[in-house]
């Protein structure tokens, strides 16, 4: 133990000893510090030719290698630190979004029983006549609809989860496809759709961080496009 006195002087000796004498008692202590290096150096010095120094330039040179290479080290630990603490921080915020929809580039969508299934379609340029169509499992036609003539960007759309009869659906896996008439021709529209986030598993940066979606398994959390309440 570290003795105190009024003495700031004698303190730092002290310490200086205690630390001294337990790298010495380290027997897997294999890293060479800057007082290693020193003794190093004198050892060079005391055994060199007399008649050939070792030149100050040469000697400055070797100084200021191992001063450079333990800055880096430092700074390398440092950054370390921050990375640890920096990725602390951000995994509280993303598990934030847990309860959350988040959008996602996908087609495919979970709906529980009693929810609708809403996203958006994408329009790169304007289209006409644009068809929204809802599919099931097999790749049967639900319900469709016609959202009429879209200007470029993004359209949204919610599903209420009934058939073209208003009959309820149960609970399962669908399909939302989008069409619409670009310059004359029919093409298919990107879809995007909104998802409940269950849970997140934590990486060991942002981008590992994944995103666990009710009935759609998970998501990385850099190919989220939105998040909703």
């Amino acid at each position: 133990m570290t003795q105190i006195s009024n003495n700031p002087y004698l303190d730092v000796l002290r310490q200086t000893e205690q630390a001294n004498a337990q790298k010495a008692e380290d027997p897997n202590n294999k890293q060479l510090d800057q007082e290693d290096f020193f003794k190093l150096l004198t050892q060079e010095l005391s055994y060199q030719d007399p008649f050939k120094p070792v030149d100050n330039t040469q000697m400055i040179s070797q100084m200021t290698s191992f001063s450079t290479l333990e800055g880096i080290t430092k700074m390398t630990e440092e950054m370390e630190s921050l990375n640890s603490v920096m990725t602390s921080g951000q995994a509280l915020q993303v598990s934030g979004l847990v309860g959350k929809s988040v959008l996602i580039p996908s087609n495919t969508s979970h709906m529980q029983e009693g929810q609708d299934i809403s996203g958006k379609i994408n329009l790169p340029l304007s289209a006409g006549n644009v068809l929204l169509q809802i599919e099931g499992a097999n790749g049967e036609l639900l319900r469709s609809y016609n959202l009429g003539d879209q200007a470029a960007g993004n359209v949204s759309f919610s599903w209420d989860g009934q058939d073209q009869s208003g009959n309820p659906l149960p609970a399962g896996m669908y399909k939302i496809k989008a069409t619409g008439l670009i310059e004359g021709n029919r093409e298919e529209l990107p879809v995007a759709t909104f998802a409940h986030v269950d849970s997140v598993s934590l990486g060991q940066g942002m981008s590992d961080v994944v995103l666990n979606l009710q009935g759609l398994g998970g998501i990385k959390l850099n190919e989220v496009i939105e998040v909703a309440s």
